[in-house]
């Protein structure tokens, strides 16, 4: 149905990125030094993306996310599809899975759909999380806390059309189905 249009499916999750140097993998003969930031500071997103278009929309902040960032993340899901069935695909977190998030939901006529505990592999989001590391963050080095916040922010509004034909390929519905009948010895 969301492949046709009918309705539209979401994966949410949030990140916590730390402001600093992110390993990568970098092959020279030589050894390279790449600069790195000091102090503790996080760019906090949560990610609501669409499991067809892979648009992104987002909460984004340099303090902390709780039930209010989920509530505003609706909001902004509601505004951009006003009158259209949205389903958000989310884990257990706690403040997701809270009573004030669950009634902005229904007030907004947006249906939640809780994975089971601990199965991170099966929400999308999570591939797009390592992609996103791999990309913006692997082996670079910003000069300022807000030029960082700015590249996650720009990376994370424009991939949808930049990035389309890799993002296919990762976030494909390929999930392996178990037999529950062959695993009754274990």
């Amino acid at each position: 149905m969301a492949k046709n249009g009918l309705i539209h499916v979401f994966f949410a999750d949030r990140l916590h990125l730390t402001y600093g140097y992110q390993g990568g993998y970098c092959r020279c003969k030589e050894r390279k030094c790449i600069p790195s930031a000091y102090g503790i500071r996080h760019v906090n997103l949560l990610g609501f993306m669409n499991a067809v278009t892979y648009e992104t929309i987002n909460v984004m902040n340099d303090s902390y996310l709780n039930s209010d960032s989920v509530c505003d993340g609706l909001e902004k899901l509601r505004k951009k599809y006003p009158d259209e069935f949205i389903y958000v695909i989310l884990d257990n977190a706690a403040y997701q899975r809270c009573k004030k998030v669950k009634q902005k939901a229904e007030q907004l006529n947006i249906n939640l759909i809780f994975l089971p505990p601990y199965s991170p592999n099966l929400n999308l989001i999570e591939r797009l999380w390592k992609f996103l590391r791999k990309n913006v963050l692997a082996n670079k080095y910003y000069h300022c806390f807000q030029d960082f916040f700015h590249a996650i922010e720009q990376f994370i509004n424009s991939l949808h059309v930049m990035c389309f034909d890799q993002l296919s390929s990762l976030l494909s519905f390929n999930f392996e189905l178990l037999d529950l009948s062959s695993l009754n010895g274990y």
